[in-house]
C-alpha cells in the first residue's frame, strides 16, 4: 500500500468513503504537465473527478482548457475561472439554450461544444444566436470507436463548413477521441493512431484551404495520451486525458508509458460480517463503487491476503480468502476503485486527506446534471 494512503484516524472515518490525497493529485498533475511538454497541450476531461477544487489545482498548474460532458460540469468549471471549457457532446434539446445560457453568465470563458449532423448544428446556431452570444463548433470525427461522430470524408468537411457559416457559431477544430484505442502494448496503440490521423490531417488541409480555420485537434483519453503528447510536429493537438488526475486500479500498471501517475482516491470500507470461515463481507457495495468492470476488478483490496471476489450487491463486497481468520467485524480495510470516474458519481462529497489525517471534505459539485441553469 502507498505510504501516503495511511491515516491515523481512520477508525473515525464513516465507511464506506471515498478519499482524496491532494498531494498525488499534485504530482499527477506534475506528471503529465511535463510529459506533455507543458500546460498549453492539454485539455483534461473533468468528468473524473467533478471537484471545484481539483479544477483550481489544474488551473494553479497553468492548465487553461478543459474539457466535460455535461452542462453542469461546464458551469462548475466556468464559476471556478476556466478560461476555455469544451463540452465534448453532442448538445441536443433544452441543453442547447442551457449553454448558451452560460455562454451569457460566463463572458470570461469560451465555450465550445460538438456538432456531427447538420440538424443538431443548425439547433444550436438557433440557440445561441437567440441569446446573442457566440460558441464554437468542435467537428467530433469517428475516428473508429461509432460511438458519436461522422466519419471522416467529404461529409465531415461540408458539415464542418456549414457550422462555420451558422450564426452564433465559431469554427474551433476536431475532436479526435480514440477511445477503443486501449491496447496496453504502446506500439499497438501507436500504430492505432497512425491509422486514423494521416486522413485527419488530409481533411483538415482540405476545409483550411476551403478558407475555414481547424485551430485545434482535441485527441484521446487517458490510454492513448502518451502517444497523442509525442505529436508536436502537428501544430494544435490538445491532449485531452482524464483519468489521470485520480488515477485507478483499472489502469494501473497496465500501461508502462503511463509510469510515474500514482491512484490519488482510496476507497476506505470496514469488515461487516464473516459468514462463513474463508468469506470475507465489506460494506462497499455498488452503490459506493462502480459495478461497470467485471465482478472481479471492481476493487482492489490493499495489504489483503489472496482474495476472489464473489459478490457484490447494493451494499456488500463478498470476498473469499484463505486469510480470512485474520479479519472481524469492524476492522478497517483500503481498496482502489477499478473504475474511478463514475466511483467518484456516487458520493455527494469526498473526505481529503494531508500528512495521514484526514482535514477537509470536497464536495462532487458536478455529479447533478443541473447546478443553476
Amino acid at each position: 500500500m502507498h505510504p501516503a494512503y495511511a491515516l491515523s484516524d481512520a477508525a473515525t472515518v464513516l465507511s464506506p468513503a471515498l478519499v482524496f490525497f491532494p498531494d498525488l493529485i499534485r504530482r499527477n498533475v506534475a506528471r503529465v504537465v511535463e510529459m506533455a511538454g507543458g500546460p498549453h497541450r492539454l485539455r483534461p476531461h473533468v468528468k473524473t473527478h467533478k471537484t471545484r477544487e481539483i479544477a483550481r489545482l489544474l488551473l494553479d498548474a497553468g492548465v487553461t482548457r478543459h474539457k466535460c460532458a455535461t452542462v453542469a460540469e461546464a458551469e462548475m468549471l466556468a464559476a471556478a475561472g476556466a478560461p476555455d471549457v469544451l463540452v465534448a457532446y453532442p448538445l441536443v434539446g433544452p441543453n442547447t439554450r442551457r449553454l448558451a445560457e452560460l455562454a451569457r453568465r460566463f463572458p470570461g470563458t469560451t465555450f465550445s461544444t460538438l456538432v456531427d449532423h447538420p440538424a443538431s448544428a443548425r439547433a444550436l446556431s438557433a440557440a445561441v444566436a437567440a441569446a446573442g452570444v457566440t460558441v464554437g463548433a468542435v467537428l467530433d470525427l469517428d475516428v473508429g470507436q461509432h460511438r458519436t461522430g461522422v466519419p471522416v470524408g467529404d461529409a465531415a468537411a461540408d458539415l464542418y463548413k456549414l457550422a462555420a457559416s451558422l450564426p452564433g457559431l465559431v469554427p474551433a477544430g476536431f475532436q479526435l477521441y480514440d477511445g477503443h484505442n486501449n491496447q496496453p502494448d504502446r506500439a499497438a496503440r501507436e500504430a492505432g493512431v497512425r491509422e486514423f490521423l494521416a486522413p485527419v490531417l488530409e481533411l483538415r488541409a482540405k476545409v483550411e484551404a476551403a478558407g475555414v480555420p481547424v485551430p485545434r485537434l482535441v485527441c484521446g483519453g487517458t490510454p492513448s495520451f502518451p502517444v497523442h503528447a509525442a505529436l508536436t510536429d502537428i501544430p494544435g493537438v490538445e491532449c485531452s486525458p482524464g483519468t489521470f488526475v485520480l488515477h485507478d486500479a483499472g489502469y494501473g500498471s497496465k500501461y508502462a508509458d503511463l509510469a510515474g501517475i500514482t491512484p490519488a482516491a482510496v476507497l476506505v470500507t470496514r469488515v461487516v460480517s464473516r459468514p462463513t470461515p474463508d468469506r470475507v463481507t465489506l460494506d462497499l457495495g455498488t452503490k459506493a463503487v462502480a459495478p461497470d468492470p467485471p465482478l472481479e476488478k471492481r476493487v482492489t483490496l490493499l495489504d489483503f491476503p489472496e482474495y476472489r471476489t464473489v459478490g457484490h450487491n447494493e451494499e456488500h463486497l463478498i470476498v473469499e480468502t484463505a486469510g480470512a481468520a485474520k479479519y472481524a467485524p469492524g476492522d478497517v480495510v483500503f481498496a482502489l476503485p477499478g473504475h474511478v470516474c463514475p466511483t467518484v458519481a456516487l458520493h455527494r462529497d469526498v473526505l481529503v486527506a494531508e500528512g495521514g489525517k484526514v482535514v477537509g471534505r470536497w464536495a462532487v459539485a458536478a455529479r447533478d446534471r443541473v447546478l443553476t441553469v
